[in-house]
């Protein structure tokens, strides 16, 4: 395969999951790291998408945001399960919690506490069906507009969330960098500021694959936020520079996925 069909295989790869590995591109193709890590080099200068740690997401999250329901509710790779995992480990009995609909948000409920009752607030139809045959969880779905994704988050939603007040609200977006939490979507972006004001204690979620970069929308300082959740592909200088601007950052391994159910 010469590089030029190599690239272009990689961008159908990131088109489908959002994000790559280096490591596993150089598995795939039978190439070594280095043609790989040039690979990504001449990409992301022609635009076509960002490098990361590791590896590399589309150059706007847009695309990610905007796929098919099918393909963003996935299993997840290990790192997204490890992130998943470790964020429902915060769920108390009795709590209120506020879920949105990110596919971190979908993986999480294959990991929700089955031994106490609690109460989910959630924005997204897709989470609501799963959660809705779980007998512990007393689940409540805010309305609005209902886009393809099955998510909510119009001026509508936002008056409605206003009305519930959450012990922990798990939020996400596109990027997060030293100056905050970001994504692609206006509206999302002002939804999550209305959670943060109504949740006593507000856990972001964010990967390697968006730590480090910027969205189109400002949602949310890293100190305004009581953990930040990543996985252990981050670079440790990204997770430094998130902590000199007040954020505390935990690290999931994917070594605690270990019997856990995927």
């Amino acid at each position: 395969m010469f590089s030029d069909e190599r690239r272009e295989e990689i961008l159908k790869m990131l088109e489908e999951t959002g994000r790559v590995l280096a490591k596993d591109l150089a598995e795939k193709f039978s190439v070594s790291i280095d043609s790989i890590r040039r690979d990504l080099s001449i990409m992301e200068e022609k635009g076509l998408l960002k490098r990361t740690h590791g590896g590399a997401i589309p150059a706007t999250n847009i695309r990610l945001l905007a796929r098919p329901a099918d393909q963003r509710y996935g299993h997840g790779d290990d790192y997204a399960n490890a992130i998943a995992k470790k964020a429902a480990s915060y769920i108390k009995a009795g709590q209120t919690i506020f879920m949105g609909g990110a596919s971190t948000h979908y993986l999480m409920l294959k990991y929700l506490p089955q031994d106490v009752q609690f109460t989910v607030v959630t924005n997204a139809l897709r989470i609501a069906d799963v959660l809705k045959d779980m007998d512990n969880v007393e689940c409540y779905v805010i309305g609005g507009k209902v886009k393809k994704s099955g998510n909510m988050s119009d001026a509508f939603t936002n008056e409605m969330l206003k009305q519930f007040h959450f012990d922990v609200a798990f939020l996400t977006g596109g990027a997060l960098n030293e100056k905050g939490l970001s994504t692609a979507t206006p509206g999302v972006a002002v939804g999550a500021r209305v959670v943060h004001q109504q949740a006593r204690t507000s856990i972001c979620l964010m990967g390697h694959w968006g730590f480090g970069s910027t969205n189109f929308v400002h949602m949310l300082p890293v100190d305004a936020f009581d953990l930040i959740i990543t996985d252990e592909e981050t670079a440790v200088e990204h997770i430094e520079a998130v902590k000199g601007n007040g954020g505390r950052v935990e690290i999931a391994y994917k070594e605690d996925l270990k019997g856990a159910t995927k």
